[in-house]
């Protein structure tokens, strides 16, 4: 039985005094006037609670506002663009001078029927995040799959600097090969300068350390970055969040592309590529960074960074068998060059040790030296450099 209908009853049927009952239940002598008042105009309906809801609100969301909120989160929607609370934010702040906060925004779409509440996620402070101090001091790059029109599997490969999240290069290919890395990773540092890192995952387009159990050569992209002074930074196998930051950007991408009519072929694909990338560039807010500013700015807002140089030898150990012809074939620099040893030594176990150019042939099993090079990329055929008609008998190991 609630305090109110105790009170009415002990002072309207029991006729107790006010002051007693209200010293009995703890409660104020004006309260219970109140009530007893509210009992003879309204009858029963004066035991009933009554809201604590105030008549006015004057700090309450306006009806326009509301409309706006919602009309800007269907229209992100309908195009395919991030429409998270801090974006719809951003948008009204730059485009309709209304600031609104984000939990204001939150509350008004799910009233609205737009948002479903979810369950509560882990802690942000969980994730170890990391970031580059300066443009061009990491980027990142990866490959996914588009498909267009007519079903065809098409390959999109993006590079993406990670302190600015600016989209660098986005283009479409019917497969992407090592050359097309070099060749959209040489176009890039023409227009924006070389980075001090790049990371990806360990396609073999990015590189060739897990080939061949781990004794493959580095392929021509690995070759380039050496040249360049490059450090290559390739994400453990199994863990693609350690390259996050492009494969976020690929999501964002594909929304975009499926608010899109289907492209037919692959130029259709790239015109639309080019139109995400300036519109990600250039007028989406990134909450990632400072006042949500786009890309672009955070891109050329701090000085770029350089490599800082390297001077890695890459050393591996390869084994083999002597041909019937007396030779052997090694891949270096994504080609592939045979090296002359001589017939003598045809099906012979050999041992390779190889300091980039640099090669030594061992016999594996009595450990002698049966050939010295140094590697001539000119050429695919490396001579033994013994004169034409020389003795074919293979030397004895102990004359």
């Amino acid at each position: 039985m609630s305090k109110a209908r105790l009170v009415i009853t002990a002072v309207v049927f029991e006729k107790r005094p006010v002051r007693e009952v209200c010293a009995d239940y703890s409660v104020s002598r004006s309260w219970a006037y109140e009530l007893v008042a509210r009992y003879r105009t309204e009858g029963d309906a004066a035991f009933e609670p009554r809201s604590r809801r105030p008549k006015t609100s004057p700090t309450k969301t306006s009806d326009e506002v509301v409309a706006l909120i919602v009309a800007t989160r269907r229209r992100l929607v309908d195009e395919g663009l991030d429409a998270g609370m801090g974006t719809i934010r951003w948008h009204l702040e730059h485009h309709h001078q209304v600031s609104v906060s984000e939990s204001t925004i939150h509350r008004t779409l799910v009233t609205a029927g737009l948002v479903v509440p979810a369950p509560r996620k882990r802690p942000k402070n969980s994730y170890v995040r990391f970031q580059a101090e300066q443009p061009n001091e990491c980027w990142q790059a990866d490959m996914t799959h588009v498909r267009l029109a007519d079903g065809t599997d098409v390959e999109v490969l993006t590079w993406l600097d990670d302190h600015s999240r600016s989209a660098l290069s986005v283009t479409a290919h019917v497969r992407v090969t090592t050359p097309v890395v070099v060749d959209t990773f040489t176009h890039t540092i023409a227009e924006q300068g070389i980075p001090a890192s790049t990371l990806t995952d360990n396609g073999l387009y990015f590189t060739t350390r897990f080939a061949g159990g781990g004794t493959g050569g580095r392929n021509a992209f690995e070759t380039l970055l050496v040249r360049l002074g490059v450090t290559q930074k390739n994400s453990r196998p199994n863990h693609p969040t350690t390259c996050g930051k492009v494969e976020r950007f690929q999501q964002t991408m594909k929304n975009w592309l499926r608010a899109q009519p289907a492209p037919t072929d692959i130029d259709e694909l790239q015109q639309l590529l080019d139109r995400f990338v300036d519109h990600y560039n250039h007028r989406r807010p990134h909450r990632s960074l400072p006042h949500r500013s786009p890309p672009a700015v955070a891109y050329t807002a701090r000085p770029k960074a350089t490599p800082t140089g390297r001077n890695d030898v890459h050393h591996r150990v390869r084994r083999d068998v002597v041909d019937p012809a007396g030779k052997v074939t090694l891949r270096h620099h994504g080609h592939l060059y045979k090296i002359g040893i001589g017939r003598p030594w045809a099906r012979t176990p050999i041992i390779m040790l190889i300091a980039d150019l640099n090669i030594r042939v061992l016999d594996a099993a009595t450990g002698e030296i049966i050939r010295t090079l140094t590697l001539d990329t000119a050429r695919t055929y490396q001579p033994t450099g013994r004169p034409v008609g020389a003795p074919r008998k293979r030397p004895h190991p102990n004359p």
